[in-house]
């Protein structure tokens, strides 16, 4: 796969160079100079990475990333800063970044770091969406088609883990584990709550979001996926 990235950064001379090196490298790279086009291009196309500079005129890059996160949108983020100190990682990390480089670097490492981003998807979003069902990570709050769930936290654990994933299989295993860690009851209570689930967000709507993929586990997936 050619791997697609947005670079936001202001220094052109160094965009320039990073946007040589990457396509050099088989990944495709969209420009943007200030924060606000950034996250115009961002909201407008699908990006693999997302290479974002912290100093950036309009919209900063940490103000930029958390308009991101705030609409939902999951494309990994890496930071890409001349600041190093451990508040700095924590501001970048507390608005959703995935990752953090700091300048100077080598080009090398950043390929890495973006080739490893784009094969995972982020799991700083605050809010997931899948056709009419919105999740929000920070209230706690699930809507579908406007309507509040209301859903236990294990029903809760569950919902979030298979948005965290959608539209890709998520196994028992890996439920199980997000539910009861270590602790994973002896009777098959998933199958119970996986079942109390689907009640609330299935059964009174036309189209069921929750599938069973037999031999592999549980998906959400909307109509187009």
């Amino acid at each position: 796969m050619t791997i697609q990235a947005l670079l936001v950064e202001d220094n052109n001379a160094l965009a320039e160079t990073i946007a040589t090196y990457l396509e050099m490298e088989n990944i495709g790279c969209d420009y943007a100079a200030n924060g606000r086009a950034g996250l115009n291009l961002a909201m407008k196309n699908t990006y693999h990475a997302i290479l974002l500079d912290i100093n950036l005129p309009k919209m900063n890059g940490l103000q930029v990333c958390d308009a991101l996160r705030q609409q939902g949108i999951e494309i990994p983020i890496l930071m890409l800063t001349a600041r190093d100190s451990l508040e700095d990682k924590l501001a970048g990390f507390d608005v959703g970044t995935d990752d953090y480089l700091v300048k100077p670097f080598q080009m090398e490492e950043l390929v890495a770091r973006i080739r490893a981003l784009a094969h995972r998807r982020s799991s700083q979003s605050k809010k997931l969406v899948c056709d009419d069902l919105v999740v929000d990570v920070l209230s706690k709050k699930a809507t579908r088609a406007g309507s509040r769930l209301d859903l236990t936290p294990t029903g809760w654990i569950i919902l979030v883990t298979l948005m965290r994933n959608s539209p890709n299989v998520v196994s028992r295993e890996t439920l199980i584990q997000a539910v009861w860690d270590d602790e994973a009851p002896d009777t098959d209570m998933l199958k119970v709550h996986m079942y109390r689930l689907r009640q609330q967000l299935d059964k009174p709507f036309k189209r069921p979001l929750i599938q069973t993929i037999p031999n592999h586990g549980f998906a959400i997936r909307g109509e187009h996926d």
